[in-house]
């Protein structure tokens, strides 16, 4: 049965083209993973906040390697884009930027992230993700979602710098080493959220979706993932979106 809209999207972007370098124009570029980033991969994952909120760890080199193959992989069968995020100046790893789940007919995606830690509170993430951005909607993409552990209070923050308004809450979505987390949804529109929407769906704030959040969890009251952990350390990292949801790797 014949689709009665075009792709958004077009498969060749994927299928007949190399994988684009990209700059943020202020030090950073993203690049296509080598097996070079293999060492500098094992040691982010030795950090607990990232086995945290990305939900595995890395036991050897070759686990990485078999890592990143899968990562290069994806660009040519349309999976997903992987990016590794390093300094132009010094050339090592800080970061991934990635987009999954990509949905080329309807021009849809999530944006996924981490940060090595030494080269956390440098702005990586924001930085890394506004040109993603850019490039995904550049290319066609209409509707890019970002979704995070209602307890990764910073990457609510990141989100909402990057223009990525929230929308609600997935309950019981995200597995996670402790259990299973509220995961909050959040979501950039290209050319804004008017230009997809009408009537007063669209009229909704951020500040009013939150105002409804926190009105359930006054009503819906309990012992929360952040009260198990120590605040300090949810705000030391700008992870987000696990790894092992939604096919992240695959």
């Amino acid at each position: 049965m014949p689709l009665l809209t075009e792709s958004l999207v077009a498969a060749e972007r994927f299928t007949r083209a190399t994988q684009p370098v990209l700059t943020t124009g202020d030090g950073l570029v993203l690049r296509p993973w080598t097996a070079d980033d293999a060492q500098e991969v094992l040691e982010a994952f030795t950090d607990p906040l990232i086995r945290r909120w990305h939900v595995r760890s890395a036991d050897s080199l070759a686990e990485v390697r078999e890592w990143i193959d899968a990562w290069v992989g994806t660009w040519r069968t349309c999976v997903a884009a992987n990016w590794a995020v390093a300094d132009m100046g010094t050339g090592r790893l800080v970061g991934r930027a990635s987009l999954k789940n990509l949905e080329l007919d309807g021009g849809q995606a999530e944006v996924a992230y981490w940060t090595a830690p030494a080269a956390r509170g440098r702005a990586v993430t924001p930085r890394a993700i506004s040109a993603l951005t850019a490039w995904a909607f550049e290319t066609g993409f209409h509707r890019l979602e970002l979704t995070h552990s209602v307890a990764n209070e910073r990457s609510c923050r990141v989100a909402a710098k990057l223009g990525y308004a929230l929308e609600g809450t997935k309950r019981s979505a995200g597995l996670h080493a402790d259990g299973w987390h509220d995961m909050h949804l959040h979501a950039r529109i290209k050319g804004g959220y008017s230009a997809g929407m009408s009537g007063p769906e669209k009229d909704r704030t951020t500040a009013e979706v939150q105002q409804e959040e926190a009105d359930f969890a006054g009503e819906h009251s309990k012992p929360t993932h952040a009260e198990e952990h120590p605040k300090g350390a949810e705000l030391e990292t700008d992870e987000s979106t696990p790894d092992g949801h939604a096919g992240m790797d695959g």
